[in-house]
Protein backbone atom coordinates (compact mmCIF):
# COMPACT_ATOMS: atom_id res chain seq x y z
CA UNK A 1 0.00 0.00 0.00
CA UNK A 2 1.64 3.26 -1.12
CA UNK A 3 2.15 5.83 2.01
CA UNK A 4 -0.77 7.46 3.43
CA UNK A 5 -1.29 10.91 5.37
CA UNK A 6 -4.33 10.74 8.23
CA UNK A 7 -4.83 14.24 8.67
CA UNK A 8 -7.06 14.39 11.68
CA UNK A 9 -6.16 17.88 13.35
CA UNK A 10 -8.76 17.79 15.71
CA UNK A 11 -11.48 15.26 13.44
CA UNK A 12 -14.10 12.97 15.43
CA UNK A 13 -12.97 9.95 14.37
CA UNK A 14 -11.66 7.64 16.43
CA UNK A 15 -10.03 5.57 14.23
CA UNK A 16 -6.89 7.09 13.26
CA UNK A 17 -3.85 5.36 11.66
CA UNK A 18 -6.79 2.22 10.56
CA UNK A 19 -5.40 2.20 6.94
CA UNK A 20 -3.79 -1.23 7.17
CA UNK A 21 -0.43 -2.78 5.88
CA UNK A 22 1.23 0.80 4.23
CA UNK A 23 3.40 3.55 5.66
CA UNK A 24 0.70 5.87 7.06
CA UNK A 25 1.94 9.14 8.96
CA UNK A 26 -1.09 10.53 11.39
CA UNK A 27 -0.90 14.22 12.18
CA UNK A 28 -2.86 15.41 14.97
CA UNK A 29 -3.32 18.32 17.38
CA UNK A 30 -5.23 16.21 19.64
CA UNK A 31 -7.55 18.67 20.08
CA UNK A 32 -10.23 16.61 20.53
CA UNK A 33 -8.32 13.35 20.19
CA UNK A 34 -5.90 11.47 22.46
CA UNK A 35 -2.80 9.81 21.84
CA UNK A 36 -3.72 6.54 23.59
CA UNK A 37 -6.12 5.90 20.77
CA UNK A 38 -2.84 5.39 18.74
CA UNK A 39 -0.26 3.70 20.62
CA UNK A 40 -0.41 0.78 19.88
CA UNK A 41 1.01 1.79 16.52
CA UNK A 42 3.90 3.13 18.06
CA UNK A 43 6.48 0.53 17.79
CA UNK A 44 5.01 -0.41 13.84
CA UNK A 45 7.72 0.80 12.00
CA UNK A 46 5.33 1.96 8.96
CA UNK A 47 3.52 4.01 11.71
CA UNK A 48 4.48 7.77 12.03
CA UNK A 49 2.36 10.35 14.30
CA UNK A 50 3.03 13.92 14.64
CA UNK A 51 1.23 16.70 16.39
CA UNK A 52 0.50 19.59 14.26
CA UNK A 53 -2.43 21.26 13.31
CA UNK A 54 -3.71 21.19 9.96
CA UNK A 55 -4.32 25.26 9.82
CA UNK A 56 -0.16 25.43 10.27
CA UNK A 57 1.25 24.23 6.76
CA UNK A 58 3.43 21.31 6.63
CA UNK A 59 5.32 19.04 3.96
CA UNK A 60 5.29 15.69 3.85
CA UNK A 61 5.89 13.12 0.90
CA UNK A 62 2.80 10.90 0.60
CA UNK A 63 0.94 8.97 -2.20
CA UNK A 64 -2.71 9.48 0.01
CA UNK A 65 -4.20 11.93 2.12
CA UNK A 66 -7.18 11.63 4.19
CA UNK A 67 -8.40 14.93 5.50
CA UNK A 68 -10.56 13.62 8.31
CA UNK A 69 -9.77 17.27 10.50
CA UNK A 70 -12.71 19.10 12.41
CA UNK A 71 -14.81 18.39 15.26
CA UNK A 72 -18.18 18.79 15.61
CA UNK A 73 -18.59 20.60 18.54
CA UNK A 74 -15.24 23.33 19.11
CA UNK A 75 -15.53 26.86 19.60
CA UNK A 76 -17.44 28.34 16.51
CA UNK A 77 -15.05 30.08 14.44
CA UNK A 78 -12.45 27.20 14.91
CA UNK A 79 -15.04 25.52 11.99
CA UNK A 80 -14.58 28.02 9.29
CA UNK A 81 -10.25 27.84 10.60
CA UNK A 82 -9.77 24.02 9.45
CA UNK A 83 -12.99 23.54 6.96
CA UNK A 84 -11.41 26.35 5.17
CA UNK A 85 -7.98 27.29 5.62
CA UNK A 86 -7.10 23.36 6.69
CA UNK A 87 -8.70 22.13 3.50
CA UNK A 88 -6.72 24.51 1.48
CA UNK A 89 -3.35 23.75 3.20
CA UNK A 90 -4.09 19.67 2.41
CA UNK A 91 -5.25 20.10 -1.12
CA UNK A 92 -1.89 22.70 -1.83
CA UNK A 93 -0.17 20.17 -0.47
CA UNK A 94 -2.02 17.31 -2.52
CA UNK A 95 -1.45 19.64 -5.63
CA UNK A 96 2.46 19.90 -5.05
CA UNK A 97 3.32 16.14 -4.42
CA UNK A 98 0.79 14.49 -6.67
CA UNK A 99 -1.44 13.16 -3.89
CA UNK A 100 -4.57 11.37 -4.11
CA UNK A 101 -6.66 13.68 -1.31
CA UNK A 102 -9.42 12.31 0.83
CA UNK A 103 -12.25 14.77 2.15
CA UNK A 104 -14.31 13.68 4.98
CA UNK A 105 -17.28 16.12 4.70
CA UNK A 106 -20.75 15.54 6.92
CA UNK A 107 -23.86 14.89 5.98
CA UNK A 108 -24.91 18.24 7.85
CA UNK A 109 -24.11 19.86 4.68
CA UNK A 110 -27.88 18.84 3.81
CA UNK A 111 -29.01 20.98 7.00
CA UNK A 112 -32.90 20.40 7.69
CA UNK A 113 -33.37 18.40 4.69
CA UNK A 114 -36.17 18.67 2.70
CA UNK A 115 -35.55 15.54 1.17
CA UNK A 116 -35.57 12.23 2.88
CA UNK A 117 -33.98 9.78 3.04
CA UNK A 118 -30.97 12.22 0.87
CA UNK A 119 -29.15 11.07 -1.97
CA UNK A 120 -26.07 12.57 -2.84
CA UNK A 121 -27.49 15.01 -5.87
CA UNK A 122 -29.67 16.51 -2.93
CA UNK A 123 -28.57 20.71 -2.50
CA UNK A 124 -29.33 20.69 1.13
CA UNK A 125 -31.53 23.23 3.36
CA UNK A 126 -29.15 24.88 5.16
CA UNK A 127 -29.65 27.97 7.71
CA UNK A 128 -26.85 30.54 6.46
CA UNK A 129 -26.87 32.18 10.12
CA UNK A 130 -28.06 29.15 12.34
CA UNK A 131 -26.45 28.27 15.81
CA UNK A 132 -24.24 25.46 13.89
CA UNK A 133 -23.61 27.08 10.69
CA UNK A 134 -20.39 27.57 10.82
CA UNK A 135 -19.66 23.96 10.67
CA UNK A 136 -22.32 23.17 7.78
CA UNK A 137 -21.53 26.10 5.70
CA UNK A 138 -17.47 24.85 6.52
CA UNK A 139 -17.89 21.76 5.59
CA UNK A 140 -20.33 22.94 2.00
CA UNK A 141 -17.03 25.45 1.69
CA UNK A 142 -14.23 22.28 2.02
CA UNK A 143 -16.71 20.04 -0.37
CA UNK A 144 -16.62 23.59 -3.32
CA UNK A 145 -12.59 24.06 -2.36
CA UNK A 146 -11.83 20.22 -3.41
CA UNK A 147 -14.12 20.39 -6.40
CA UNK A 148 -12.23 23.36 -7.32
CA UNK A 149 -9.06 21.73 -7.13
CA UNK A 150 -9.94 19.04 -9.36
CA UNK A 151 -11.64 21.00 -12.02
CA UNK A 152 -8.24 23.30 -12.23
CA UNK A 153 -5.69 21.34 -10.81
CA UNK A 154 -6.73 17.80 -12.67
CA UNK A 155 -6.35 16.73 -8.62
CA UNK A 156 -7.61 13.06 -8.10
CA UNK A 157 -10.04 14.20 -4.91
CA UNK A 158 -12.75 11.86 -3.29
CA UNK A 159 -15.48 13.23 -1.14
CA UNK A 160 -17.33 11.44 1.71
CA UNK A 161 -20.44 12.84 3.21
CA UNK A 162 -20.09 11.34 6.90
CA UNK A 163 -23.45 10.05 8.92
CA UNK A 164 -23.31 10.00 12.41
CA UNK A 165 -20.76 7.63 13.56
CA UNK A 166 -19.88 5.80 16.84
CA UNK A 167 -17.70 3.35 18.50
CA UNK A 168 -14.95 2.84 21.15
CA UNK A 169 -12.43 5.92 21.94
CA UNK A 170 -14.86 8.47 21.24
CA UNK A 171 -14.84 11.46 23.46
CA UNK A 172 -16.74 10.80 26.07
CA UNK A 173 -18.17 14.44 26.88
CA UNK A 174 -18.19 15.14 22.97
CA UNK A 175 -21.63 16.65 22.66
CA UNK A 176 -22.55 14.41 20.27
CA UNK A 177 -25.80 12.10 21.23
CA UNK A 178 -24.94 8.71 21.49
CA UNK A 179 -22.17 9.37 23.40
CA UNK A 180 -23.96 11.54 25.60
CA UNK A 181 -26.61 8.88 26.09
CA UNK A 182 -24.30 5.97 27.16
CA UNK A 183 -21.79 8.48 29.59
CA UNK A 184 -24.80 9.56 31.29
CA UNK A 185 -26.62 6.34 31.82
CA UNK A 186 -23.57 4.65 32.85
CA UNK A 187 -22.86 7.71 35.61
CA UNK A 188 -26.65 7.10 36.24
CA UNK A 189 -27.61 10.60 34.91
CA UNK A 190 -30.86 11.49 33.55
CA UNK A 191 -30.44 10.81 29.57
CA UNK A 192 -31.16 14.64 28.24
CA UNK A 193 -33.42 14.38 25.01
CA UNK A 194 -33.82 17.97 23.14
CA UNK A 195 -37.19 19.04 22.24
CA UNK A 196 -39.69 15.59 21.59
CA UNK A 197 -37.29 13.41 21.26
CA UNK A 198 -39.28 12.32 17.56
CA UNK A 199 -36.51 13.68 15.46
CA UNK A 200 -34.27 10.71 13.67
CA UNK A 201 -30.94 10.03 12.88
CA UNK A 202 -29.04 6.88 11.03
CA UNK A 203 -26.03 5.54 13.52
CA UNK A 204 -22.86 3.58 12.23
CA UNK A 205 -20.34 1.72 13.38
CA UNK A 206 -16.90 3.17 13.30
CA UNK A 207 -15.27 0.15 11.62
CA UNK A 208 -17.51 0.03 9.18
CA UNK A 209 -17.14 3.42 8.18
CA UNK A 210 -13.46 3.04 7.80
CA UNK A 211 -13.92 0.16 5.09
CA UNK A 212 -16.29 2.97 3.17
CA UNK A 213 -13.63 5.52 3.33
CA UNK A 214 -10.58 2.88 2.64
CA UNK A 215 -12.96 1.64 -1.00
CA UNK A 216 -13.76 5.09 -1.23
CA UNK A 217 -9.94 6.30 -1.98
CA UNK A 218 -8.83 3.46 -3.65
CA UNK A 219 -11.90 3.26 -6.01
CA UNK A 220 -11.94 5.27 -8.69
CA UNK A 221 -15.44 7.65 -8.25
CA UNK A 222 -14.83 11.26 -6.90
CA UNK A 223 -18.07 11.79 -5.05
CA UNK A 224 -19.17 12.65 -3.44
CA UNK A 225 -20.60 9.39 -1.48
CA UNK A 226 -22.81 8.65 1.22
CA UNK A 227 -21.26 6.67 4.28
CA UNK A 228 -23.74 6.13 6.90
CA UNK A 229 -25.94 3.33 8.09
CA UNK A 230 -29.55 3.56 6.84
CA UNK A 231 -31.25 2.35 9.92
CA UNK A 232 -33.39 5.07 11.19
CA UNK A 233 -33.90 6.02 15.70
CA UNK A 234 -35.82 8.68 16.66
CA UNK A 235 -33.79 10.03 19.85
CA UNK A 236 -36.61 8.13 22.02
CA UNK A 237 -35.57 5.02 20.46
CA UNK A 238 -32.17 5.35 20.68
CA UNK A 239 -32.23 6.31 24.46
CA UNK A 240 -34.62 3.07 24.86
CA UNK A 241 -31.66 0.85 23.06
CA UNK A 242 -29.02 2.78 25.42
CA UNK A 243 -31.38 1.85 28.68
CA UNK A 244 -31.72 -2.09 27.35
CA UNK A 245 -28.06 -1.91 27.01
CA UNK A 246 -26.36 -0.25 30.02
CA UNK A 247 -29.51 0.22 32.93
CA UNK A 248 -33.37 0.13 32.26
CA UNK A 249 -33.98 2.24 34.75
CA UNK A 250 -32.25 5.35 33.19
CA UNK A 251 -34.38 8.49 33.67
CA UNK A 252 -35.21 10.38 29.99
CA UNK A 253 -35.43 14.49 30.98
CA UNK A 254 -36.94 16.14 27.76
CA UNK A 255 -34.93 19.71 27.46
CA UNK A 256 -36.00 22.51 24.98
CA UNK A 257 -34.65 21.87 21.68
CA UNK A 258 -31.51 23.82 19.96
CA UNK A 259 -32.24 26.00 17.08
CA UNK A 260 -31.99 24.17 13.31
CA UNK A 261 -31.95 21.25 14.69
CA UNK A 262 -32.50 18.43 11.63
CA UNK A 263 -35.97 16.70 11.64
CA UNK A 264 -34.95 13.68 10.01
CA UNK A 265 -31.68 12.53 8.68
CA UNK A 266 -31.19 9.12 6.59
CA UNK A 267 -28.86 8.66 4.22
CA UNK A 268 -29.76 6.91 0.62
CA UNK A 269 -26.51 4.64 -0.07
CA UNK A 270 -27.59 3.22 -3.04
CA UNK A 271 -24.66 5.04 -5.07
CA UNK A 272 -21.71 3.26 -2.22
CA UNK A 273 -23.63 0.16 -3.00
CA UNK A 274 -23.11 0.09 -6.79
CA UNK A 275 -20.22 1.88 -7.54
CA UNK A 276 -17.99 0.99 -4.42
CA UNK A 277 -19.71 -2.30 -3.16
CA UNK A 278 -19.45 -0.69 0.52
CA UNK A 279 -22.75 -1.16 3.15
CA UNK A 280 -22.83 -1.26 6.68
CA UNK A 281 -22.33 -4.81 8.10
CA UNK A 282 -23.08 -3.24 12.00
CA UNK A 283 -26.39 -2.64 13.50
CA UNK A 284 -26.84 -0.21 16.88
CA UNK A 285 -27.75 -2.50 19.48
CA UNK A 286 -24.51 -5.39 17.79
CA UNK A 287 -22.15 -2.28 17.88
CA UNK A 288 -23.27 -0.37 21.28
CA UNK A 289 -22.13 -2.87 23.64
CA UNK A 290 -18.53 -2.63 22.08
CA UNK A 291 -18.65 1.16 23.06
CA UNK A 292 -20.53 0.89 26.17
CA UNK A 293 -17.22 -1.57 27.24
CA UNK A 294 -15.18 1.51 26.08
CA UNK A 295 -16.85 3.79 27.97
CA UNK A 296 -16.77 1.78 31.12
CA UNK A 297 -13.48 1.57 31.21
CA UNK A 298 -12.53 4.85 30.92
CA UNK A 299 -15.12 6.47 33.36
CA UNK A 300 -14.63 4.22 35.94
CA UNK A 301 -11.40 2.48 35.63
CA UNK A 302 -10.71 -0.78 34.72
CA UNK A 303 -13.72 -3.22 34.22
CA UNK A 304 -13.80 -5.50 37.54
CA UNK A 305 -13.57 -1.65 39.13
CA UNK A 306 -16.37 -0.04 36.77
CA UNK A 307 -18.86 -3.19 37.52
CA UNK A 308 -18.08 -2.76 41.06
CA UNK A 309 -18.94 0.86 40.76
CA UNK A 310 -21.99 0.33 38.38
CA UNK A 311 -23.83 -2.00 41.02
CA UNK A 312 -22.74 0.20 43.95
CA UNK A 313 -25.32 2.88 42.79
Amino acid sequence: MAAQLTYRGGAASPSAGAAGAGDVIVVDNLFTGRKENVMHHFGNPNFEMIRHDVVEPILLEVDQIYHLACPASPVHYKWHKTNVVGTLNMLGLAKRIGARFLLTSTSEVYGDPLQHPQVETYWGNVNPIGVRSCYDEGKRTAETLTMDYHRGANLEVRIARIFNTYGPRMCIDDGRVVSNFVAQALRKEPLTVYGDGKQTRSFQYVSDLVEGLMRLMEGDHIGPFNLGNPGEFTMLELAKVVQDTIDPNARIEFRENTQDDPHKRKPDITKAKEQLGWEPKIALRDGLPLMVTDFRKRIFGDQDNAATATEGQ
